[in-house]
């Protein structure tokens, strides 16, 4: 399985949208500060997730909701209580 998610900084309530196969792992990475992209907004909440069979799709996925800002702003209406205020 492979996965997409959100996840929320506690710190500034902005959001975060990666894939991975080891969807556990990968947010104790974001939330140790191993990840470079993420380091300066630690902690994390895991806001919101989608498993996918194929690595194909999960990119696929990812990469909408990080370049099609109309993507993710219909995935953030239709979950919009997965994310804090």
């Amino acid at each position: 399985m492979f996965f997409v998610y959100i996840l929320q900084s506690k710190k500034d309530k902005e959001l975060y949208v990666g894939y991975t196969k080891d969807l556990r792992e990968r947010f104790k990475k974001h939330n140790l500060g191993l990840v470079p992209s993420t380091k300066t907004r630690i902690p994390f909440r895991l806001a919101y997730y989608e498993a996918y069979a194929s690595k194909q799709d999960a990119v696929i996925r990812e990469h909408n909701l990080k370049l099609r800002a109309k993507a993710l702003a219909q995935l953030k209406k239709r979950i919009k209580s997965c994310f804090e205020a």
